[in-house]
């Protein structure tokens, strides 16, 4: 397999992580289809808009503008966790506000513009693309992660009887998520050269998706251990 083959693969990869992180909050909330559609709608534009500046960007101002946002990364861990756990409470005391709170996990954060820009910036190197092409794919491919993910989950949600605190659950443990990553992306880019992105992409996206396996488990024992509880 080549190293463009890998270059896409990671992304895809990618894509799917961030479109289920999205899902998850739409699809466990109590919104209609048309903010389902909105948010997916949402990345769409927002590839768009990379892909059309992207030849613009090197590497290196990349490396620069992503070190830069780790505070804003811990940010985002600490409002995901805090979110989880205001959804939680106010569910336990009959009130459900997932409406509004599933913005902190589904919508466009700084982490997820951070992964759309490398993705146009990558895929677009790596196919010889111009941006505003790589930005519709992109773009497109994240859409339909979001949209399918969130009737998937859904569909979970009125099989199986959850409730939006299962969202607050999911909520804080991809915050402990971002924490850790905010503690090794620094570390990583200082000892992975930009330039190797064939096979970096592959390996971050690969440890990320075992990483949300080890979320959705934690979180499925989690309930079974609450359900024993009661």
């Amino acid at each position: 397999m080549d190293s463009v083959m890998l270059t896409v693969i990671g992304i895809l990869v990618g894509i799917l992580v961030f479109g289920i992180k999205s899902g998850i909050g739409c699809g466990f909330s109590n919104i209609s289809t048309r903010v389902i559609l909105a948010v997916g709608g949402s990345y769409f534009l927002l590839a768009l808009l990379f892909g059309s500046v992207i030849d613009k960007i090197n590497l290196e101002a990349f490396e620069k503008f992503y070190s830069m946002g780790m505070g804003i990364h811990i940010f985002v861990s600490l409002l995901l966790i805090m979110t989880g756990i205001y959804t939680q409470k106010k569910w336990n005391s009959g009130k459900d506000v997932s409406r509004h709170t599933f913005l902190a996990i589904s919508i466009p954060c700084p982490v997820c513009l951070a992964a759309l820009a490398a993705s146009c910036l990558l895929l677009s190197e790596s196919l010889n693309l111009s941006g505003i092409k790589v930005g519709f794919l992109i773009g497109f491919a994240f859409f339909i992660s979001v949209v399918a993910s969130s009737f998937v989950f859904r569909f979970g949600k009125v099989r199986f009887g959850k409730t939006p605190e299962t969202m607050g659950s999911a909520m804080m443990l991809i915050g402990f998520y971002y924490l850790l990553g905010a503690l090794l992306i620094p570390a990583y880019i200082q000892t992975k050269s930009m330039n190797l992105v064939s096979t970096a992409v592959v390996e971050t996206e690969i440890v990320s998706l075992m990483a949300i396996g080890v979320i959705v488990f934690a979180g499925f024992f989690l309930e079974r251990i609450r359900g024993h509880d009661l």
